[in-house]
């Protein structure tokens, strides 16, 4: 009789799947629906939300999840309300994407407690000690460095072809420019990991930071990247911002340009490099197929390249019509270098603070809102002495003002 209602019971799951009246696909046959919401600080016209908004759709179509997307919801309490709002209509699972919703997301896993929260580039899921709050990020400063390189060669073949004019020296070395949004670990983590990428080609370089105090504002980003590109005389520039503003910039004044969070190729075609970002489908898949299956989630994730350039959680767009010819290939013996771990991005070897070698830090990685260091950082693995990032935790916790870059405001 059991195996008679096992089979009954595999035959109506097969009829079910073929009408799409239930979650099917490879990682799961359990049946269990899921409805998962996704909460962004802007919409599609923003790069960073489009960028989870895509990954969202994608990871919802693959699992079977119904989903349900909050678009333009600040980082104040309409956060709650919003995250409220989802669990009357019935989601098992909510996502925020912006900082500052954290303390909103926290408040709402305190209060709803059969509903799991989760949290992009959040910071205390590790010391909130809640089993149904958690945060995730990604390896980024790896596809930051990889991105850098690919600037690095452009540089090198501007150098050699005698493009790059005497006003966009100082003092002997080439000068970068980078768009900033805040001055938080996440963006320095991410600006210095790029230039260690550039530097890593061209050593004589330096770089200035222009910071707009926004996520997203298309006038101030193309502002800040003409200040540095008319005023500053950069020869190159990339950004940590999320719209079209630096990157138009660039196209307008023929400035070669590194975007983040996907190619800007389509209205950048003569100045696009290339582009990495933090690909969020595989998390979104996992958190889905973790919920289904009675799983466990980490309260921090984070994960790097994957086997190719787009499947990791750390991807790399392809190489655009204005990179250095063959890019793509020095860029997979880099990639080849990370993943083995002969080669750390924050290798203290690589940089200095004030002169000195770094050899010890504490860096705030148990946020408690005190901006003090707690936990060593520095550490020593297969003969290379690094800064080690994302170890700890999910979300970056490199602060260190290096050498040669200058934050102009």
């Amino acid at each position: 009789m059991k195996k008679l209602l096992t089979i009954l019971l595999s035959a109506i799951m097969a009829v079910a799947c073929c009408f799409g009246l239930t979650a099917c696909g490879d990682d799961d046959d359990t049946g269990v629906d899921v409805k998962i919401g996704l909460i962004c600080l802007h919409d599609n016209n923003s790069t960073y939300d489009k960028n989870f908004i895509d990954a969202f759709t994608a990871a919802c179509s693959a699992t079977g999840a119904k989903s349900i997307i909050k678009t333009n919801i600040p980082e104040s309490n309409a956060c709650y309300e919003t995250a409220a709002d989802l669990v009357d209509q019935g989601c098992d699972l909510i996502f925020a994407n912006s900082f500052g919703h954290e303390p909103y997301m926290i408040q709402a896993a305190e209060e709803f407690t059969d509903v799991q929260f989760f949290h992009a580039t959040g910071t205390k899921a590790h010391t909130q000690n809640l089993n149904n709050y958690h945060n995730a990020f990604a390896s980024i400063y790896e596809g930051r460095y990889l991105a850098g390189v690919a600037a690095g060669l452009k540089l090198q073949a501007m150098v050699a072809a005698e493009q790059i004019s005497a006003d966009k020296y100082e003092s002997g070395n080439i000068k970068l420019g980078y768009v900033g949004a805040f001055p938080y670990a996440e963006v320095v983590s991410g600006y210095t990991s790029w230039f260690l990428g550039v530097r890593s080609v061209v050593s004589n370089v330096v770089m200035k930071v222009q910071y707009t105090s926004s996520w997203y504002d298309e006038n101030g980003e193309k502002t800040a990247a003409e200040n540095l590109i008319n005023n500053e005389k950069v020869a190159l520039l990339s950004q940590h911002a999320d719209s079209w503003g630096a990157p138009t910039a660039c196209e307008t004044a023929g400035i070669p340009n590194v975007s983040y969070n996907g190619s800007t190729a389509s209205r950048c075609p003569n100045t696009f490099i290339i582009s990495s970002r933090i690909n969020w489908q595989p998390y979104y898949e996992h958190i889905i197929n973790s919920f289904k299956n009675g799983n466990a989630v980490a309260a921090d994730w984070s994960q790097g390249l994957g086997s190719n350039w787009g499947d990791g959680a750390v991807a790399l767009t392809e190489v655009g019509a204005a990179a250095a010819e063959g890019t793509e290939a020095y860029l997979n013996n880099v990639i080849s270098q990370l993943k083995a771990g002969t080669l750390k991005v924050f290798d203290t070897d690589k940089f200095t603070v004030d002169g000195q070698k770094v050899t010890t830090y504490l860096a705030d990685v148990d946020d408690m809102g005190d901006y003090v260091g707690e936990t060593e950082v520095i550490k020593t693995e297969g003969g290379i002495t690094y800064f080690a990032e994302s170890e700890f935790r999910s979300a970056p916790y490199f602060d260190l003002r290096i050498d040669g870059i200058t934050e102009l405001n």
